[in-house]
C-alpha cells in the first residue's frame, strides 16, 4: 500500500570532519509516499560496462551480487524491513543493493540476517557485500573496505512544537534526554554532558527505556525533553506519526563526520567497481530518487569515497 505522508526536509550536511555537530531543523515540509508493498519497483540505473569490467572475473561471471543486509526479524523502516507481505527485504539499503547492481550489470540475491551474523557471512564469503546501514569506523577498516553512499547522522527527537533547537552540547543543558543503553548515542551525550560540566553548566538527565513505545511515551507526556536516536529511523517516525518532530542532528561519529557504507572483505577486489557504480548513480540522478524514496535527502552524498576517514578507535 502507499502512504501518503509528510516530513520535514534536512538540510544537506558537509562530509569534511567537524569539531561541532551540524544541525538540521528546517520548519517546511515536503510530500513522501512511502510504498510498503512487497511488488514495488526498485529504482535502477543503466549498466556501465567500463565499471562492469572492474569486477573480479568470478563475480562478473556469476551474474549476481550476494547482499548480506542486517534486517531479519522485521528490520527498521526506512532501513531494510519487511514488507506488508510480512517476507519481502524492502527500504532504502534494499534500494542501494538494486541500483549498485545495475550499474555493474548483476542481479541482486539478498539475504537477511541478524547484524552480528552478517559480519560473520561477509568474513566466510557467504555474502560479496553487506548493505545494512554499516558506519566506517578505523576498526571496520581494519578487516573491510569501504564504499560510502550516506553520511551518518544521529538525531534528536521532540514533542511536536516543543520549540527546542540542538545546536551543540550547551543544548541539552539540564535536559532530560533519553538514549540506547551502549550506543554511540549515549557515547556522545556522556561526552556532550562533560563538555557542559567544564563549562560550568548542568549536565543533561540521561533516560534509558527498554521499549521505543515507552520511549515516545515518556517524551509525549513531558517526562524527557528528547530522544537521541538514527535519523532515518526518526525520520521516518516523524513522518508516520506526527507526533514529534527533529530539532537537530549530530554526526554518528561525533566528533568526525560519520558515513555509512558497502562493506566487502578487504582486498578482495570489489570497493573500486562499487564505488564507481555509486558515483555513476549519483550522477544520473537514481541515487537521488533512492533516497527521496524514503525520505532521506538529508544524508546525501556527493560522491563514494573508498575508506574514508570513519569512528576512531577509542
Amino acid at each position: 500500500m502507499r502512504k501518503r505522508l509528510m516530513l520535514a526536509s534536512a538540510v544537506v550536511l558537509l562530509l569534511g570532519a567537524c569539531a561541532d555537530p551540524q544541525t538540521s531543523t528546517s520548519s517546511k515540509a515536503s510530500e513522501v509516499a512511502f510504498d510498503t508493498s512487497a511488488k514495488q519497483t526498485h529504482i535502477t540505473s543503466a549498466k556501465v560496462d567500463s565499471i562492469a569490467a572492474e569486477l573480479p572475473a568470478a563475480v562478473r561471471d556469476s551474474g549476481k551480487l550476494v547482499v548480506g543486509n542486517g534486517s531479519a526479524g522485521g528490520g527498521q523502516p526506512p532501513l531494510g524491513f519487511t514488507a506488508d507481505d510480512n517476507k519481502t527485504p524492502i527500504g532504502v539499503e534494499i534500494d542501494i543493493a538494486y541500483l549498485v547492481a545495475s550499474v555493474l550489470g548483476l542481479q541482486p540475491d539478498i539475504e537477511t540476517t541478524s547484524w552480528e551474523n552478517l559480519f560473520l557471512g561477509l568474513d566466510s564469503g557467504k555474502y560479496q557485500v553487506g548493505i545494512s546501514n554499516i558506519g566506517v569506523s578505523e576498526l571496520r577498516k581494519e578487516k573491510y573496505d569501504f564504499a560510502s553512499y550516506r553520511l551518518g547522522l544521529h538525531a534528536f527527537e521532540a514533542k511536536k512544537g516543543s520549540g527546542l533547537k540542538i545546536s551543540g552540547p550547551a543544548d541539552i543543558a539540564g535536559k532530560t534526554v533519553a538514549v540506547g543503553s551502549g550506543t554511540l548515542q549515549e557515547a556522545i551525550l556522556v561526552d556532550w554532558n562533560k563538555q557542559n560540566v567544564a563549562a560550568g553548566l548542568k549536565p543533561a538527565v540521561i533516560k534509558y527505556y527498554q521499549q521505543s513505545a515507552d520511549t515516545y511515551l515518556a517524551l509525549q507526556s513531558g517526562r524527557i525533553d528528547l530522544y537521541l536516536g538514527p535519523n532515518p529511523n526518526a525520520s521516518y517516525h516523524v513522518a508516520t506519526q506526527h507526533q514529534t518532530e527533529i530539532v537537530g542532528t549530530v554526526s554518528s561519529s561525533y566528533p568526525v563526520q560519520g558515513l555509512v557504507a558497502v562493506a566487502t572483505k578487504k582486498d578482495d577486489g570489489l570497493v573500486k567497481p562499487l564505488a564507481d557504480a555509486l558515483n555513476a548513480a549519483i550522477a544520473d540522478g537514481s541515487y537521488a530518487k533512492v533516497l527521496a524514496k524514503w525520505g532521506l535527502q538529508g544524508e546525501a552524498v556527493p560522491k563514494s569515497l573508498i575508506n574514508p576517514p570513519g569512528l576512531p578507535k577509542k
